[in-house]
């Protein structure tokens, strides 16, 4: 019989059974007085109340109950903001902007700085158009070819003539020439004033707090609400056009100058400090150098940020190819606006290749001569620029000497008469009347009456201190209780502003639109995650959405869908799917193989991996995707005003069509806050 020896168990470390206290004090005291021995259960107690993670997120939220629920009967209502909390700002605001509008020409602020200011912008796009202008369709497709050659290939450089080309066969070369000169002076400007804002938060850790909130939440605000202030300051025009595109664009070039002096190799500027460098040496022959592949993609991103925001400023008299997609929108011309769009696409695409292709040129290996094309070689080096620039100059001189500086006439291609046929076509037989799956038309009558009037009844009948604490709740569970703070003051503010129900009825077309993003961009995501093949058809028809202004994507819609709330939620769901389905993707296929390998030896199916191990192990890029989606569909329902989208993004086109600046400042002020609230409610979950 073998017997088992039992260990023997320290004193110190035995448990209740024992007779022991489960944990001694500190020293191993005992005799404490009885006095603290009896509070001791109550202070234990206490602590671990207050210690529990649920019981500190819910305290804060019971505490604004305590607080709201007396203003809730002081004030009481059916789900409207109570109008005693609200504050009328359309006097003053008027008022401000009658001072502004009467002292714009005689105020020493606006003579000695928001003039200056005014006529370099107007001075510096002129000349930019004089020259795109004098060097004719043939020097500026042969420079933009010759670029795109030396950068990329010959298969660039025949994209990039092919591209301008196109935007002459469409008549839309002098818009298109317009748009480029106001893009040229705008990315300049926005790639200086990032850079500088990148280089002191990139040095300064001082500078880089005091930025993070600002550049926060400058990058989730919709476009249009950069608008109105530049229209208050610098009325309708070219000057507000440029400096609200500036200003939009500023933020990526900034955040990503200075992520990339922040992570400079710590060893080289060690070296660099050894040898004796300055700290001007250092930033000029270290820093810059290491980040400068951060700094040019903050340069294409703010290229692209850029054009997308001076195609929206059309609303405010840019001009350009945004104008002419504008006011056939305003006359639902679908065949114009879709003849001025496509030119869009193509220069946003020509942009992005050729801003890519700098960016993988640069700190590439260098290939060897003997294995360069022939005309690569011939343009390569500091006589290949040379070269470049005799050669454009060569092709304008030519085509000034042939008399087709502009486009000849006659050489275009109408499309807008065959493109409205096929849209009376489809108004005839698509709209209605398909058997079986019905018409886009009711489609979008379906969409409204079973989603959209629902969920907008729903929001406008709660009462307003439910909302804010459904906010409250919500911070609570994605972050801290300065989170929820935020959103809830946010919420307030939409409130104490006077613009209750146009802001509930524009959150409802958002709700509606993410909820469809996220349900067709997880399935496709997935998919794509789980099939090379259908990754690889996916590529170029995410790669043209993601680099499409958001402005155009209101084009296909109108033809679909006509006019109204549900065309402007489809727009929404088409800006905001390849940025959902890349986050999904990515996020699926970084997924630990060892844990899919675990998962397949334990006999589990494909379905089961994907379920228990994938899309746990993804939850932070899923949460990623689900904050890109609330922030890219709120931008283009506010867009969605100008078809019939109504809420806020409405007010903001009234305010900016009939100089009402009141209306449109206010409905700008609550698009601003309702997009805080929306970022900061998903924003931690995106940082965990």
């Amino acid at each position: 019989m073998t017997t088992t020896t039992r260990p023997v168990r320290d004193p110190a470390s035995a448990g209740p059974r024992s007779g022991l206290p489960e944990r001694l004090p500190v020293g191993g005291r005992t005799d404490r007085p009885r006095s603290t021995a009896a509070r001791a259960p109550g202070r234990r107690l206490k602590a671990l109340l207050l210690d529990h993670r649920a019981v500190r997120r819910v305290l804060p939220l019971a505490v604004a109950a305590v607080v709201l629920l007396p203003l809730a009967v002081a004030f009481p209502g059916a789900g409207s903001w109570p109008s005693a909390l609200a504050v009328d700002l359309s006097g003053p605001l008027g008022r401000a902007g009658d001072w502004i509008i009467d002292n714009r020409d005689g105020h020493p602020l606006f003579l000695y700085f928001f003039g200056h200011v005014s006529n370099a912008v107007v001075v510096s796009v002129r000349a930019v158009y004089g020259v795109l202008l004098a060097a004719g369709w043939t020097g500026v497709t042969a420079l933009a070819g010759l670029v795109a050659l030396r950068l990329a290939g010959l298969r660039l450089a025949v994209t990039c003539a092919a591209a301008f080309a196109v935007c002459g066969l469409l008549g839309m070369w002098v818009p298109t020439m317009q748009t480029l000169a106001l893009m040229v002076v705008a990315v300049a400007a926005s790639v200086a004033v990032g850079a500088l804002l990148g280089l002191a938060a990139g040095l300064s850790p001082r500078a880089d707090r005091a930025l993070r909130p600002v550049l926060d939440t400058m990058q989730v605000l919709p476009a249009f609400a950069y608008l109105l202030p530049m229209v208050l300051v610098f009325g309708i025009g070219v000057p507000a056009a440029v400096l609200a595109t500036v200003v939009y664009a500023a933020p990526p070039m900034a955040r990503l100058t200075a992520l990339g002096l922040r992570e400079a190799d710590a060893g080289v500027l060690e070296a660099a400090h050894s040898l004796g460098a300055t700290g001007r040496q250092r930033l000029l022959t270290a820093r810059l150098p290491l980040a400068r592949r951060q700094i040019l993609l903050g340069v294409n991103q703010a290229i692209m940020m850029a054009l997308s925001m001076a195609v929206i400023a059309s609303v405010i008299g840019a001009g350009g190819l945004g104008d002419r997609v504008y006011q056939a929108l305003a006359s639902v011309d679908v065949g114009a606006a879709l003849a001025a769009g496509i030119p869009i696409v193509l220069l946003a695409v020509v942009l992005d290749r050729t801003a890519g292709a700098a960016g993988a040129r640069l700190g590439a290996d260098p290939v060897p001569p003997h294995r360069q094309p022939l005309l690569r070689r011939v343009f390569e080096g500091w006589y290949g620029r040379l070269l470049t620039v005799l050669t454009a100059v060569a092709a304008a001189v030519a085509g000034r000497m042939a008399g087709t500086s502009l486009w000849p006439g006659s050489w275009t291609v109408p499309i807008a008469e065959p493109v409205n046929r096929a849209v009376g076509w489809m108004t005839d037989h698509l709209y209605s009347g398909v058997p079986v799956v019905g018409g886009t038309a009711d489609w979008a009558a379906r969409f409204t009456g079973w989603i959209l009037d629902p969920l907008r009844s729903g929001l406008q009948a709660t009462p307003w201190w439910l909302l804010l604490l459904v906010v409250g709740a919500l911070g609570l569970l994605a972050g801290t209780w300065r989170t929820a703070l935020t959103g809830v003051l946010a919420l307030a503010a939409i409130g104490v502003l006077g613009v209750w129900e146009p802001s509930l009825d524009t959150l409802s077309q958002v709700l509606a639109a993410v909820a469809v993003t996220l349900v067709l961009g997880f399935a496709i995501g997935i998919a794509a995650a789980r099939s090379s093949r259908a990754r690889r058809l996916l590529r170029p028809v995410l790669d043209v959405c993601q680099t499409m202004p958001q402005f155009v994507y209101l084009i296909p819609v109108v033809a679909l869908f006509g006019v109204g709330r549900a065309p402007a939620a489809a727009a929404a769901v088409v800006y905001a799917l390849p940025a959902v389905v890349r986050i999904t993707t990515e996020g699926l296929r970084e997924v630990s193989p060892a844990a899919l390998e675990s998962a397949r030896s334990l006999g589990a199916t494909g379905t089961q991996q994907l379920r228990q191990v994938q899309l746990p192990l993804a939850r932070p890029a899923l949460l990623l995707a689900l904050n890109q989606a609330v922030v890219l569909v709120l931008a283009v329902v506010i867009i969605g005003g100008l078809v019939g989208g109504g809420a806020l993004g409405y007010q903001v086109v009234l305010g900016l069509a009939q100089g009402d600046l009141a209306t449109g400042l206010v409905a700008g002020a609550a698009i601003v806050c309702l997009g805080l609230m929306l970022d900061r409610i998903t924003q931690p979950a995106k940082e965990a």
